[in-house]
């Protein structure tokens, strides 16, 4: 592994994803990427009696998946990492129980999805592991009425307001001996600490926005690289409106981001013309790891796509934080896939 720049790993032996996962809820699987997620739940509840229960056994179900998609057994893997948006990770925590796996527990909030990739495909290139395991869930009634009201409550939400994802992705890296087909894990921006004074936990688009355009600019100022180098670029969970303010300040920073396809996973995943309960689009760190681990890597394997960027934006707020006024602290964390044998 090298550090390029401040902010960047560049991974030497481009670590494979041996086998990726997908399990979303009952709405996920009614928007447009359904046909590439590998399970559907038809009920919220997913036959547990409590929400968190629900979430769990959403989290267990994409870890099998992932472990059989990559034809390793469960003793095989030498280390999982992953986190939630519970308090505590408990989601997370209590998937490791089950998987008797050593267990790395990380929070970014809705970034969670590619620093727990970060950091499993670090462990894997620095020699550490041969198989790691990197992983997320959210549930819609879990999130929804920690960080804003039960859903029981039925409050009227703004229209900045984004739909919570009940998703969970995971995904195995191993080392690259020559013989994987990727797509390859080349990079990672670790982003920085922001945030820009608001305090409405239902305008996070605003509020990620600038942490977004702050990674996505060190990633291009670390590598040398400029966005036509990447066929898709695509931040996590910014939905209708952090993804304009982000295209903005790219904008006034110089960054030609007309180079490519720029995109946000939270509005790739519903249909907000059909689906408009969700508002400005999905959250939630289950919504960028479905996305990537489902649509975006089958996409890449289909040759669609050769280089992607996907960049995971996250709140770093609590309910304790929000209620002693404070403001809301954002983060994002730039993971860079190739597929094929090229490297840059």
């Amino acid at each position: 592994m090298k550090q390029l720049g401040k902010q960047t790993w560049q991974f030497t032996s481009r670590p494979a994803i041996l086998g990726a996962s997908s399990v979303v809820g009952p709405e996920e699987g009614d928007g447009p990427l359904a046909a590439d997620f590998d399970f559907v739940y038809d009920t919220l509840k997913m036959n547990e009696n409590t929400w968190e229960k629900a979430e769990r056994r959403m989290f267990e179900k994409a870890v099998r998946l992932a472990l059989m998609k990559a034809e390793i057994k469960q003793e095989e893997l030498e280390f999982f990492v992953g986190g939630d948006l519970m308090n505590q990770i408990i989601s997370a925590s209590f998937a490791a129980k089950k998987l008797g796996t050593p267990y790395l527990g990380v929070f970014g909030a809705c970034s969670t999805s590619m620093e727990s990739l970060a950091v499993a495909s670090m462990i894997v290139d620095s020699g550490g592991a041969k198989y790691a395991l990197a992983g997320t869930a959210s549930h819609n009634c879990t999130v929804e009425k920690q960080f804003r009201y039960p859903t029981e409550y039925g409050s009227q939400r703004p229209p900045t307001a984004q739909y919570t994802v009940t998703g969970s992705g995971c995904a195995v890296i191993t080392r690259n001996d020559g013989t994987q087909s990727g797509p390859f894990v080349t990079a990672a921006t670790i982003g920085k600490v922001m945030d820009f004074d608001i305090k409405d936990p239902f305008n996070m688009g605003s509020a990620m926005a600038p942490a977004a355009a702050d990674t996505i600019m060190a990633h291009f100022r670390d590598t040398g690289l400029s966005p036509g180098y990447y066929d898709l670029i695509a931040t996590g969970d910014l939905a209708s409106v952090g993804l304009p303010i982000t295209q903005e300040l790219l904008a006034k920073a110089g960054i030609p981001m007309e180079q490519t396809e720029f995109t946000d996973c939270g509005l790739m995943i519903y249909d907000r013309e059909r689906q408009k309960f969700v508002i400005a689009g999905g959250s939630g760190c289950g919504c960028s790891a479905t996305v990537t681990y489902g649509h975006i890597l089958k996409r890449m394997k289909k040759g669609q796509l050769k280089r992607v960027l996907v960049v995971a934006t996250g709140a770093l707020l609590s309910p304790l934080s929000y209620q002693q006024g404070d403001s809301i602290p954002c983060i994002a964390h730039a993971v860079a896939l190739e597929s094929g044998g090229e490297q840059a």
